[in-house]
């Protein structure tokens, strides 16, 4: 693979792109660039088309970069354009985490979980003792007494009262016997933890 260096401003992202980019991931790029550098090049064709790392090109930008590394795809039909980006999207997300390999890791950075990307509130639980990530979630929101005694003598739970904070209720088409996702909603980062 012949990496290149190319100007910033003679690059373009696609006119359709299937990946949008949160301001909250390109903050998590922009952390990484700093952190480790730009550890992959952006994929490009011949005349400055971003096919693949158009999260990255906008964090660099948006860093005040002028230049990226760059793979250069030449002689690339339309469809084949469009495919490459496809994959690159898709590719990816067909992978699984490994999660026994993931704690082994988390506990191998030994406490040093500034980790772009990742929540290191998050890591330093998953780095915890029981009764540490047990006061941590604690820390997260109050939950009521009953369905705390409820969830450790693992009795049924009334599913149509939220736990603190409130969870939405399951679909109406689910009908009234579908079981219910239990789950709060972290106030940090806004991800769902189901319980």
């Amino acid at each position: 693979m012949n990496v290149v260096v190319k100007k910033l401003s003679d690059l373009h992202e696609p006119e359709k792109n299937v990946r949008r980019h949160t301001d909250k991931q390109l903050a998590e790029y922009v952390r990484s660039i700093e952190m480790f550098g730009q550890i992959k090049p952006l994929v490009i064709t011949e005349d400055g088309e971003i096919l693949a790392g158009n999260g990255l090109y906008l964090a660099l930008k948006q860093m005040g970069r002028e230049t990226a590394d760059c793979y250069v795809m030449a002689g690339l039909t339309p469809a084949q354009r469009k495919k490459v980006m496809l994959a690159d999207n898709r590719v990816f997300e067909l992978g699984i985490t490994d999660t026994d390999i993931f704690d082994e890791i988390i506990k191998e950075l030994d406490g040093d979980v500034d980790v772009p990307g990742w929540d290191a509130d998050l890591l330093t639980m998953l780095n915890s003792s029981v009764t540490d990530a047990t006061g941590m979630v604690e820390e997260y929101g109050a939950y009521d007494a009953d369905a705390v005694s409820a969830i450790n003598s693992r009795e049924r739970v009334d599913h149509s009262q939220p736990l603190a904070p409130a969870a939405p209720a399951a679909p109406e088409s689910a009908g009234p016997d579908a079981p219910v996702e239990r789950f709060v909603i972290c106030p940090k980062c806004g991800e769902r933890i189901c319980l």
